[in-house]
């Protein structure tokens, strides 16, 4: 018999209870222990938003697959627009395809290579400032790396002079950004002096910022074989064609590039942080990480051609963003109703799913273990 009436299980609270706080203090624990309790699908509020935790593969295939054209991105990425505006990872529709066709040459596989180069430099810069016994704090170490590349990639800069203000802007900005998810935020930021106000200041001085080395690249003309560059010249011939601008404005140009630089920086230190934590739990990973390194390059640095033959390293990047996804929930928003197994989802609604927490299900059936 179809539940498609009714509200999948959950736990039941009014606009102010059950589902409002938890969720803020430790998102991630408190969905887990949904999952747990109450199943495949979960019901739940959080302040004036209605949840839908979906956590069985089927589902999420359904959402983010087989069914994808009935939902928009989800809260998190409709709030990130504060501060992304309207980039590759926030934009929908057709806005979206026209963004990803500019996109393209970016991910050339010619750029690629350029970009590999400045990654290796970096990190050999990082090593040679480490020595045998130091103690130090990975994660600042991964984070200040993540952002010394995204700085020379996209702007063709060392951090420093603008790319240091940059990066101090986007710091201050970030650290603020979880506030814009709480529930009743679009009311915080009419209240004056309130944090969320303090946002809004930071991405004015992330504007100036980077609007200003866009007009200066625009004015010089000069390819550097950065990031910038390659968007000045992305041309959308489709576009083109119909009458529409061609290449991107400095809001779009600004847009992405803030884009690029989250993509490349906080996800990728998190990351690169939960490797070296898995590699110092599995000391047998670690030995044959090296003999693998050791065959490969034979004492000297990577390069983007030696990917192939790194084929246990990728294995172990992959494993380690399989246990901790730095994105570790996706949400949607429903256009219209749908149904997910025996229940209907309203239209309107979020409707969430963590791959952590699936992946957690997964194995804890089947009976596997985490090492």
């Amino acid at each position: 018999m179809s539940n498609a009436s009714q509200l999948p299980p959950g736990p039941r609270g009014n606009l102010f209870g059950m589902g409002l706080f938890p969720l803020g203090r430790d998102p991630l624990k408190y969905m887990t222990q949904l999952a747990e309790r109450y199943g495949d699908i979960v019901y739940f509020r959080s302040g004036r938003e209605r949840f839908f935790l979906l956590n069985h593969p089927d589902h999420i295939k359904d959402l983010l697959v087989t069914s994808a054209r009935k939902f928009a991105k989800g809260r998190a990425l409709e709030r990130s627009r504060l501060l992304l505006g309207q980039g590759l990872l926030t934009s929908e529709g057709d806005f979206h395809l026209r963004q990803r066709r500019l996109m393209q040459p970016v991910f050339h596989r010619q750029r690629i290579a350029g970009y590999a180069e400045a990654m290796v430099a970096f990190a050999a810069r990082l090593r040679e400032r480490w020595s045998d016994g130091q103690v130090i704090d990975i994660h600042q170490q991964m984070t200040g790396l993540t952002l010394a590349i995204a700085g020379k990639t996209l702007f063709d800069a060392d951090v420093e002079g603008d790319t240091r203000e940059v990066v101090e802007a986007i710091s201050e900005a970030f650290s603020l950004f979880h506030l814009t998810l709480m529930p009743f935020s679009e009311l915080l930021e009419k209240i004056p002096f309130s944090p969320i106000r303090k946002l809004h200041r930071s991405r004015q001085r992330l504007d100036r910022i980077i609007y200003r080395i866009i007009e200066s690249r625009r004015h010089s003309g000069e390819d550097r074989g950065d990031l910038l560059s390659m968007l000045l010249r992305a041309q959308d011939e489709e576009s083109s064609a119909q009458g529409a601008p061609a290449r991107m404005t400095n809001e779009q140009l600004r847009d992405e590039c803030l884009t690029l630089f989250l993509a490349g920086h906080e996800t990728t230190a998190n990351a690169l942080t939960w490797a070296w934590y898995l590699l110092a739990q599995h000391p047998e990973v670690e030995t044959r990480l090296h003999a693998e390194i050791d065959s490969a390059l034979a004492g000297r640095l990577p390069t983007f051609d030696d990917l192939d033959r790194l084929t246990y390293t990728e294995q172990i990047v992959a494993e380690t963003l399989r246990l901790y996804p730095p994105a570790w929930i996706v949400g949607r928003r429903a256009l219209e109703g749908h149904e997910f197994g025996p229940y209907k989802i309203p239209r309107r609604s979020l409707v969430a799913a963590s791959p952590w927490i699936a992946d957690t299900r997964t194995c804890l059936s089947a009976g596997a273990g985490w090492g």
